[in-house]
């Protein structure tokens, strides 16, 4: 193998420890922006969200549909998806119900679930692109350390340099295992929010809309 090769061999070694490092520096940042993102559209406590649902359902008991439409878009909620949902609701209030859970449903699984859904798919593949990224580089490390060893036998070298290349080697696929370990256990983290948030959404949305059509019966009475 040619000194050339060899040395381009150890510089690629050194691009995946580059490499390996903006991996790192990605998945982090995806991570803070998809539990930023979730604690937006959740509400703070379950405290919250009730008291928030108990606000609204006295409004609507008043047949104030504005009201609701009010508080929904105030800037203490106008961040969180189960007041964007009720407005929504609110503004097609004249659909059959079953038409009207859909609508809601679909809007929150286009509009919420799918951008934290391509979040989390970014995630994942951080946490499969980190050991092929290590594996890489041992390859490539030990490709040049064998280059170094045809040297050695024609010209006489330190067989111990040849020990301590592979052992440098190795180290790029346990450094790819390390940085795909926290992100594995972070995307289970970041996937248990979002079932959470959208548990919560779920129930949430669900008693508004039993509270909405009780009221609209109610005005349909008068």
């Amino acid at each position: 193998m040619s000194p050339t090769l060899i040395y381009v061999l150890l510089q690629l070694e050194h691009f995946v420890y580059g490499m390996l490092g903006m991996l790192v520096l990605f998945g982090t940042f995806l991570g803070i922006l998809l539990v930023r993102r979730v604690t937006q559209k959740r509400f703070s406590s379950q405290k919250a969200a009730e008291t928030f649902l108990e606000d609204c359902r006295e409004l609507l008991n008043q047949q104030n549909f504005d009201g609701v439409a009010e508080l929904c878009d105030s800037p203490r909620y106008w961040a969180k998806a189960v007041p964007q949902l009720i407005l929504l609701a609110l503004a097609n209030r004249a659909r059959p119900m079953n038409k009207l859970k859909r609508m809601v449903a679909e809007k929150f699984e286009r509009e919420v679930l799918a951008e934290l859904d391509y979040s989390l798919a970014w995630v994942g593949t951080c946490v499969r692109t980190g050991p092929m990224l290590g594996l890489l580089g041992t390859v490539l490390g030990i490709v040049g350390t064998f280059g170094e060893l045809g040297k050695m036998g024609s010209s006489g070298g330190d067989p111990g340099a040849l020990a301590a290349g592979i052992g440098t080697a190795l180290f790029a696929t346990a450094l790819g295992l390390t940085v795909a370990i926290p992100l594995t256990l972070l995307g289970a983290l970041f996937h248990v929010r979002v079932g959470r948030l959208q548990s919560d959404v779920q129930r949430y949305t669900g008693e508004f809309l039993e509270d909405l059509e009780v009221s609209l019966s109610r005005a349909g009475k008068r």
